[in-house]
C-alpha cells in the first residue's frame, strides 16, 4: 500500500474513533444528567461490568456447543434449520392483551 493512501486510512480511522469517542461520552453524559447513571465512570464501568459478562457467557456457550460436538459429532447446517423450525413451531406467540373487535372498531371509524 502507497504511504499517502496508508495516511489517509489511518486518518479516516482516527475521525472514526473520536465520532465514536465523541458519542459514547453524550450518551454517559446524558445517563448522569437524566439519573441513569451516578457519574461517567460509573457508566462506563457498568457498561464494562456488562460486556465482560456477554463475553463469559458466549465463552461458556462455545464451550458447551464444542463439548456437545466432541461427543456426538459437528451439527450439520441441516439440524440447525430443522431445530429452528421446530424452535417456530413450539414458540407460544404473544402479541398484546387488548381486546381485537375494539382495536378493528377504532381504526375503521378513524378512517
Amino acid at each position: 500500500m502507497p504511504i499517502d493512501r496508508l495516511h489517509e486510512v489511518v486518518d479516516v480511522e482516527h475521525r472514526l474513533a473520536e465520532e465514536l469517542l465523541a458519542t459514547l461520552l453524550d450518551a454517559a453524559q446524558e445517563a448522569v444528567s437524566t439519573g441513569r447513571a451516578q457519574s461517567v465512570s460509573s457508566w462506563v464501568s457498568v457498561a464494562l461490568a456488562e460486556r465482560m459478562a456477554k463475553e463469559r457467557r458466549l465463552s461458556a456457550l462455545a464451550d458447551g456447543i464444542e463439548t456437545y460436538e466432541a461427543e456426538h459429532g459437528e451439527i450439520s447446517e441441516q439440524e440447525m434449520v430443522e431445530q429452528a423450525r421446530a424452535d417456530r413451531t413450539a414458540a407460544v406467540v404473544v402479541r398484546g392483551s387488548g381486546d381485537r373487535t375494539r382495536a378493528r372498531k377504532g381504526r375503521e371509524g378513524a378512517a
